[in-house]
């Protein structure tokens, strides 16, 4: 019913004490401000200005809405600064959620990008495993995700509706098999999972364990998954200990070393895709916007393999 131009002429007929001053001040004409006045008294069902020979004055109800214009137009006003600040990348908040080897690895690197080039743009960073991630980015709990799919799965895996999101590839990361040195296949090339059917093994996460056990069925057997952990640094102790062997993709041995391991491919060669995931909407938001472009280059500084301990050429078996 009331409007901020409507507010701004009660304001300046109250300041100015006449029309043609009053539309001086805010750059209208005479009749401009007239046809305001009306208008307003229509939508409020009362009478606003009393004209008194050539100058006016407000009514009580005229005189409610010039008191009031003051802090509600202030508040428009702060609204609308803040809002270009957002919109204009000098302020800003986006919500991130990455899986932890991602947030060891491409995030640190993304969220520096952001934060030496909007410096009051403000990056919170929770780690969660997808789908938990894909269920707070539909929820509204986060604005960003960065996930991963094994081949042959969806980023979902079945549990969520991709259609409302927009999915950004990152990059591809090769897995590989983490087994101790002077193990009888640590001087191959290349290892055929089958040959590691009486291995014990040592699996991670939900969605990566599932990968071990179908990449295990292909190869005709049924793992013997001897420890669980999602902590990549114990999985490479345990490896070094020789109580298992275990399947680790390059961007966590980019991060995770161990001198008594070796990292080797994998026959048939396994990969996984990493992506940011957010929605059309988030898209538009120039700090998601910033933040989602920081991750490309981010992942782009990661397309090389990592530097893994190659088997030494000496070694017989």
């Amino acid at each position: 019913m009331i409007d901020a131009a409507g507010l701004r002429v009660m304001k300046a007929i109250a300041d100015e004490g006449s029309f043609t001053a009053a539309a001086a001040a805010l750059g209208y004409t005479q009749p401009a401000i007239s046809q305001m006045v009306r208008r307003l008294e229509q939508r409020t069902g009362t009478v606003l200005v009393e004209r008194v020979g050539r100058n006016v004055r407000l009514t009580e109800a005229g005189e409610v809405l010039a008191r009031h214009a003051t802090p509600v137009l202030a508040a428009i006003d702060a609204a609308e600064e803040e809002v270009a600040a957002i919109a204009g990348l000098r302020s800003g908040r986006v919500r991130l959620m990455a899986f932890p080897s991602a947030s060891a690895t491409l995030v640190p690197r993304a969220l520096s990008l952001v934060k030496r080039r909007f410096p009051d743009v403000s990056i919170t960073l929770t780690e969660a495993e997808p789908p938990e991630s894909l269920a707070a980015l539909k929820a509204g709990e986060c604005d960003l995700a960065v996930a991963f799919a094994y081949e042959g799965t969806d980023v979902g895996r079945g549990e969520e509706d991709l259609d409302q999101f927009v999915i950004t590839p990152l990059l591809d990361d090769e897995v590989r098999l983490a087994v101790p040195e002077g193990h009888d296949v640590a001087g191959q090339e290349h290892v055929d999972l089958a040959d590691l059917a009486a291995e014990p093994w040592i699996a991670g996460c939900p969605r990566c364990r599932g990968h071990l056990l179908q990449l295990t069925h292909d190869a005709g057997f049924r793992p013997d998954v001897a420890y669980e952990t999602e902590d990549y640094v114990a999985v490479m102790g345990l490896v070094a200990e020789g109580l298992g062997v275990a399947l680790i993709p390059d961007l966590i041995l980019r991060t995770v070393h161990h001198g008594d391991v070796v990292a080797l491919p994998i026959t048939p060669a396994s990969r996984r895709s990493i992506m940011a995931v957010t929605t059309s909407d988030l898209q538009r938001v120039p700090a998601v916007r910033a933040t989602l472009d920081a991750l490309i280059e981010s992942a782009a500084t990661q397309s090389t393999a990592p530097t893994v301990r190659a088997p030494d050429p000496a070694f017989s078996i």
